[in-house]
């Protein structure tokens, strides 16, 4: 018993050893002020090699995963007040509820069309790759598949009922939804008696200010989060659990750096007329974060710093898309995922798809990216709606289990850089693009707040 303690106490000590030196390499990489892309990108290569060699030397990496927690909780401290703070200063600083619904519409319209595509992408990606061919039906025993809920349960849980209570559990959208209730009340009674909710405005203002400032303070910390986040997937899975379902990472991760790269920068290429290139660039801290936490809502105030100070976005378009994205925008996890999952299914049960099916996964892929806003689990429940609505059997996802974590990694870098995207499209439609401060390639501030 002894042995077993100390040789456990051993084996964590060389991991968190190991990991103290990489993070001080990488905070030394910080006083030469080497880049923040380059060092977070460091940090992932590290992790990925750091992770593979704990798991093949059967190494304790509860220490690196602790710091990746502890990366993680700092950003979701800051969800909640950011989308209560910021959503009403957003708001309060249209001219009109008019306005706001016309930026509500284009923001929307974005969200689905995209999500449209995406399904349609993954589809084509499986359907060439055949990710379940060779697979033999094996469902794991204790794979339970998930409930999907009803429409009224959907829409009672969108409704706050304790706004305080929901954002102690988490619950974005209901907070989202108290938030606009509030800055549209700002707005109403501004217009008749603007003195009595100028105070309020200047409050909220000061908040968002100060909100800013802490968000630049968590983001410095990012190339050790990722290190951490990554090399314990990396030592959690290693190489033999992933091999077998080797074919599925693959079309799936097609299908997403295809959505990334052809959609996103045709969108910001063709619409927008930004250069993709530099779009990619200055949007990298964005897709590097979500990829490593696997979070659009820990992602939020990364993304809400890349709008607005690399992309030159107006704070009005940013604090409206980015909190609305991180609750509705799913490219990834309801509209590549469901599809590749959808063909793997119907290939391992051996259940012939044909167009008219395929017609109905897409569709149903986005409508159901509306229903799933705010439900936990949204790559899940798209998933299940769809394999539903096809009749495929919902056991076919247990089959997926053991590689979803190492995809959900890419899936959700996808869902946030498309809310990055999209609030570059509405200020772009809106007037509110600075496009001669990103051309012109300013002095970043983020770049230096993270230096």
């Amino acid at each position: 018993m002894q042995n077993n303690l100390f040789t456990a106490f051993q084996t964590n000590w060389i991991s968190l050893l190991v990991s103290l030196v990489i993070i001080g390499f990488l905070y030394f990489l910080a006083r030469k002020r080497v880049g923040f892309g380059t060092r977070v990108l460091l940090a992932l290569g590290l992790g990925l090699a750091a992770g593979i060699a704990f798991n093949t030397l059967k190494l304790d990496y509860k220490s690196v995963s602790t710091i990746g927690t502890i990366y993680v909780n700092l950003i979701k401290m800051l969800v909640m007040p950011l989308v209560v703070v910021l959503v009403i200063h957003s708001i309060t600083s249209l001219s009109s509820l008019g306005q706001l619904r016309k930026i509500g519409v284009k923001t929307i319209s974005w969200f689905l069309l995209t999500t449209g595509i995406a399904a349609a992408i993954g589809l084509a990606v499986a359907l060439a790759v055949d990710p379940g061919a060779g697979i033999q039906q094996a469902v794991p025993k204790d794979f339970k598949a998930r409930e999907i809920p009803t429409f009224s349960q959907v829409i009672i849980d969108l409704v706050p009922s304790n706004p305080i209570n929901d954002m102690a559990t988490g619950k974005v959208v209901p907070v989202l939804i108290f938030a606009i209730f509030v800055a549209v009340a700002i707005i109403h009674v501004g217009s008749k008696k603007p003195e009595a909710v100028q105070p309020v405005k200047q409050v909220v203002a000061s908040l968002a200010d100060i909100l800013h400032q802490v968000v630049k303070y968590v983001i410095r910390l990012t190339p050790y989060g990722v290190y951490a986040l990554v090399g314990s997937m990396a030592a959690r899975y290693g190489l033999d659990t992933l091999a077998p379902l080797a074919k599925i990472i693959i079309a799936s991760y097609i299908a997403l750096i295809l959505h990334f790269v052809f959609v996103f920068g045709g969108l910001v290429g063709l619409v927008a007329k930004v250069n993709p290139l530099k779009f990619f660039r200055k949007a990298y801290p964005t897709a590097a974060v979500a990829f490593t936490t696997r979070s659009s809502y820990a992602t939020l105030p990364v993304n809400l710093e890349v709008i607005t100070k690399r992309l030159r976005v107006s704070d009005r378009i940013a604090s409206f898309v980015a909190p609305l994205g991180a609750t509705m925008n799913f490219n990834g996890c309801g509209g590549v995922w469901p599809a590749v999952v959808a063909v793997f299914v119907a290939k391992v049960y051996n259940i012939p798809l044909g167009p008219s099916e395929y017609i109905v996964l897409i569709l149903v892929a986005v409508i159901s990216s509306i229903g799933v806003a705010g439900v936990p689990g949204p790559a899940t429940i798209s998933t299940t709606v769809v394999l539903t609505a096809l009749g495929l059997p919902l056991e076919g996802m247990g089959l997926v289990i053991a590689v979803e974590s190492v995809i959900d990694m890419g899936r959700t870098a996808v869902n946030a850089t498309g809310t990055t995207v999209t609030s570059l499209l509405v200020a772009n439609a809106e007037g509110e693009f600075d496009r001669e401060s990103f051309n012109r390639g300013e002095e970043d501030p983020l770049e230096t707040a993270t230096a």
